[in-house]
């Protein structure tokens, strides 16, 4: 037969997350089938940098909440080692090996992070605090305070904008009155 040699350039499409793990497309640049310019030959799993710093736990009400841990499909892959942190001191290991934990608040704040491991190497860890019940209430009583004055300051805005409106209708009323009598 032929030997024809086909040239392989290839072109590595942006990784899906920032840091962690994620997914990549991986582009052939030459030798596609019909006219296009690129196509895609494989995709593979890159990695971002290992600190994925502040999550957001997900809200199951106000008692409780969920932190997932950042994993890609098949989560079984992984190893997930939870910690509470506490300042100043070592970090305390949960038994908890799962990608995602649940959590019920307590009467003070918690730090929570997950490490996601692959042969005992990280490769993701992400932070959470979880607020206590008090300090929720503080924050809902903060938010309707806020909105209260939120609301104050609208009407004052409102009540000045319609004072400031009628007085320069009256003004243009009286100079065209002004202007009609000396014509």
């Amino acid at each position: 037969g032929l030997n024809a040699t086909v040239s392989t350039e290839v072109e590595f499409g942006e990784c899906t997350v920032t840091c962690g793990i994620g997914i990549r497309e991986v582009l052939l640049t030459s030798g596609c089938p019909g006219t296009e310019a690129k196509c895609i030959v494989r995709v593979e799993e890159c990695r971002g940098p290992v600190d994925c710093g502040w999550g957001i736990p997900i809200a199951e009400g106000l008692a409780c909440v969920k932190m997932p841990c950042i994993y890609i499909h098949p989560e079984n892959r992984f190893k997930y080692v939870w910690k509470t942190l506490i300042p100043n001191k070592t970090a305390h290991i949960l038994p908890n090996d799962s990608a995602i934990m649940e959590v019920c608040r307590e009467t003070h704040s918690v730090t929570f992070q997950c490490e996601t491991q692959e042969n005992g190497n990280i490769i993701a860890a992400v932070k959470y605090t979880v607020y206590a019940t008090t300090a929720m209430e503080t924050k809902k009583s903060r938010r309707i305070e806020t909105g209260q004055s939120r609301r104050i300051t609208t009407d004052a805005i409102l009540v000045f904008c319609l004072a400031t409106g009628m007085i320069v209708t009256v003004g243009v009323i009286f100079a065209m009155i002004f202007i009609i009598l000396h014509w």
